[in-house]
């Protein structure tokens, strides 16, 4: 038994809540899996998880176990990055997540910029927009937008985004000024729509907010859809000011009720805490960080 890798699928699956995300986590088959950890028990004489039909968990032994492992395991990476040279200069691969089109717009320009910078790091950019656990999928960075949940993560603030209102100039030529709100329920609208609809939309910041019946005259479920209608004047659109900000500035969209403002929506940079940063990280977070918040201070002005 290696009893390296025995600890490390210990560790997969105590972080993971099953066998079963240790083998997704791994790369490796159940039966294996499932096996290792039954080896070091064997090993220790000693049970340390309770496997259920829904989760497993871990006995006193077990904790007591998987603390010391933490340690050995954290210790053991630290020594392999120092003797690689990872701690005096950066070097190895990252795993970055990012939402889709916040990815593409604005965070893979800025990877593009570091990868030049840093020759002896590689970068593995992954665009989704479903929220993607660190620890299970070995992710070093993800960008988040929105209100973060409490939790271990280290989380770096780069700035905030706003929803914003917007038609075409021929939209608002054709069907004339819109100076409230509650006008859209009579104007035509351009939603966000996948499986699930959203008829409400809520507009301004704080005392001026107020929540607008709409009834949408066009539905997709991908930003740049949105803007592409909302553009060809089909009607007005809500979306984010970042998926706006470059139709708003070559004047093919207009904001709307800039004067009620609208509630911010902050944009992290997050990660795992670690005892040692490996300095691959620091240089990605310390190099990212201010040129993504000057990105959204330009966002910004566009609406101002």
């Amino acid at each position: 038994m290696d009893r390296f890798e025995a600890m490390r699928t210990l560790l997969a699956a105590v972080d993971g809540g099953s066998l079963s995300a240790a083998s997704r986590a791994l790369n490796t088959p159940l039966p294996t899996i499932s096996r290792r950890v039954s080896d070091l028990e064997a090993h220790l004489g000693a049970q340390l998880l309770v496997r259920t039909s829904r989760k497993l968990i871990l006995t006193e032994s077990g904790e007591a176990f998987v603390a010391a492992t933490r340690r050995v395991l954290d210790d053991l990476a630290d020594a392999e990055r120092a003797a690689s040279g990872e701690y005096r200069v950066p070097r190895g691969e990252l795993m970055v997540t990012a939402p889709i089109m916040f990815g593409k717009l604005h965070v893979a320009p800025v990877v593009h910029a570091f990868l030049n910078a840093y020759p002896d790091v590689t970068v593995r950019l992954v665009l989704s927009d479903s929220t993607i656990d660190l620890v299970e999928a070995h992710v070093d960075v993800a960008v988040r937008i929105g209100q973060l949940p409490d939790s271990d993560l280290v989380a770096r603030k780069v700035g905030d985004i706003r929803w914003t209102v917007c038609a075409s100039p021929e939209y608002l030529a054709r069907r004339g000024p819109i100076t409230e709100p509650e006008e859209l329920e009579r104007h035509d609208c351009v939603a966000f729509e996948g499986l699930h609809s959203t008829r409400t939309w809520r507009i301004g910041n704080a005392a001026l907010a107020r929540s607008v019946e709409i009834t949408p005259r066009f539905s997709v479920n991908t930003a740049d859809a949105i803007i592409d209608a909302a553009a060809a004047g089909v009607g007005v659109a809500r979306i984010m000011s970042y998926q706006a900000a470059a139709a708003v500035e070559d004047g093919r969209l207009v904001p709307l009720f800039t004067e009620l403002g609208c509630e911010p929506v902050p944009v992290h940079l997050v990660h795992r805490r670690q005892r040692s940063q490996p300095l691959k990280l620091k240089a990605f977070l310390d190099f990212v960080a201010p040129r993504l918040r000057q990105t959204l201070e330009s966002v910004a002005g566009c609406f101002s």
